[in-house]
């Protein structure tokens, strides 16, 4: 497997949970980010047309954060040799990518009940 390929399975879950999260957030965060930029109009409202589906998202991103959780955590005996979750130096960075790209999902998906005390 060569090196951009093992980068894009591993970073896939971190990826794919930060997109659902930003997808379960743009009902509130994206009016809130663009009236903070001071652009405004009546078609903001239609932002708020994912609102139904914000349970899935939020599902997605839990089950995308759990996956990457066990990738990162998983015992380096479990892993092929050669591959970065196998080097113990490889493995503190791409633990700590995944904390802070769970903080960022964290911030979007609880953005409902934050923002309203913001504004």
């Amino acid at each position: 497997m060569s090196a951009k390929d093992e980068f894009a399975k591993n970073n896939l879950p971190l990826m794919g949970g930060v997109l659902a999260a930003v997808g379960a957030s743009l009902c509130c965060v994206g009016p809130f980010v663009l009236l903070t930029l001071g652009i405004s109009g009546a078609w903001i409202g239609n932002l708020t047309l994912l609102e139904p589906y914000r349970p899935v998202f939020i599902v997605i991103v839990m089950l995308l954060f759990g996956w990457a959780g066990w990738q990162v955590y998983r015992p380096i005996e479990d892993c092929t040799p050669g591959t970065a979750c196998a080097a113990p130096q490889r493995r503190k960075p791409r633990q700590a990518m995944f904390w802070i790209m769970a903080s960022i999902a964290l911030v979007l998906v609880t953005s409902t009940y934050w923002i309203p005390l913001i504004v």
